[in-house]
């Protein structure tokens, strides 16, 4: 069988930064909370398995997955550590949480019957977290119903509900808002207790939570974004090193003359004579298109523009009107040289989007993993 890594195009995932970060992360919480690492969306775009793999190694406690196939797919790969399915699952798909041993979310009395069920069928007592709606509006429980929710839910007798949890939408520009989710997440927790209700984990922290809020961070926190390298807000003290680099190298170069045209539309004009570097990657392999005529790329520590349209497989580079450029040098996308460096937040900032969709976007390339 013959690979398909012939591409010179790839995503270079430095290991070694990741263990940086976790560590990182790990100093500045108490020492008994423990930690959820999300890897949902094939690890923010970084790798799934090799990412969950390394994260295990460095003592991560939970693993957090977008749905059903991605843990299944880290169960296949020998992966034994606890998986907390972020979000919900179909009804048919219920009985296959305790064939793989997975904890789902739980936001319904229906579907917490049928996992009931199923586990009493099978003589097992399947592990749950409940999640509660303090003001996201996406998933969970109501707040006001929450209370009664769990205490139903905790007499079904073949689940258990080992956690309860709930989600910032505006930790990183409102603090009001979000310590009033944070007193609503606690006013439930004082009814458990009056009740004794004994819930083990409880979680709320994402990754401004854990810089920002420490009340927020109870026993089990969820840092996502910043175990991958990048800040989740401006202006934070954050002393991270981002995994992700994307790399190509240059297929052909050709010298165009004043007043040409440039890729789709041409909405680039050569001014001058000028000389136009061909890259073979564009928005087919997650480089946005929305960065035509805006974005650099790093070619020999230099800076150049990209010039006219990304296309979907291509994308052109103004090497000026002298270059020492040539077939086959190495292109910086997305990473850093001696002395430039481009990083996931100033394309996204250049795209009108965030650094979370930059990386995701290049999962979709072939990934080499570092770890020296």
């Amino acid at each position: 069988m013959i690979n398909n890594f012939f591409r010179q195009t790839q995503a270079e995932i430095n290991l070694k930064n990741l263990e940086y970060n976790f560590k990182h992360i790990k100093s500045i919480i108490r020492p008994k909370t423990k930690i959820l690492v999300p890897v949902k969306s094939d690890a923010y775009g970084h790798g799934l398995i090799p990412i969950s793999k390394k994260l295990i190694d460095l003592g991560v406690d939970f693993l957090g997955v977008r749905d059903i196939d991605e843990a299944i797919k880290l169960r296949e790969a020998n992966i034994k550590l606890p998986i907390l399915i972020l979000s919900l699952i179909f009804n048919k798909d219920i009985h296959l949480l305790p064939r793989f041993k997975l904890t789902p979310t739980i936001c319904s009395r229906e579907q917490a019957l049928i996992l009931d069920k199923e586990s009493a069928r099978r003589g097992l007592i399947s592990p749950i977290h409940i999640k509660i709606d303090t003001g996201m509006g996406r998933l969970g429980i109501n707040y006001s119903d929450a209370f009664n929710f769990i205490r139903d839910t905790n007499k079904l007798k073949s689940i258990k509900i080992e956690g309860l949890f709930t989600h910032f939408p505006k930790a990183d520009s409102d603090k009001e808002y979000t310590y009033y989710q944070i007193s609503l997440f606690n006013n439930i927790l004082v009814q458990l207790s009056r009740s004794s209700i004994d819930i083990p984990l409880i979680h709320a922290a994402n990754s401004v939570g854990v810089l920002k809020y420490s009340l927020s961070h109870f026993n089990l926190i969820r840092p996502g974004i910043v175990i991958y390298g990048l800040s989740p807000k401006e202006n934070l003290k954050l002393h991270l090193r981002p995994l992700m680099s994307v790399k190509t190298k240059i297929i052909f170069i050709k010298k165009v003359s004043r007043g040409q045209g440039i890729s789709y539309g041409h909405t680039y004009i050569a001014k001058t004579s000028r000389y136009i570097a061909t890259l073979p990657l564009g928005y087919g392999d997650g480089y946005p298109r929305v960065l035509s005529n805006k974005a650099d790329v790093i070619i020999n520590d230099k800076r150049y523009r990209i010039a006219g349209r990304v296309c979907m497989d291509q994308i052109l580079v103004d090497l000026g009107s002298s270059s020492r450029a040539k077939f086959e040098d190495e292109v910086i996308l997305l990473g850093e040289s001696k002395n430039n460096k481009i990083t996931a937040s100033e394309l996204a900032d250049k795209a009108s989007t965030i650094a979370y969709e930059i990386v995701c976007g290049f999962g979709r390339l072939n990934h080499v993993y570092i770890d020296k």
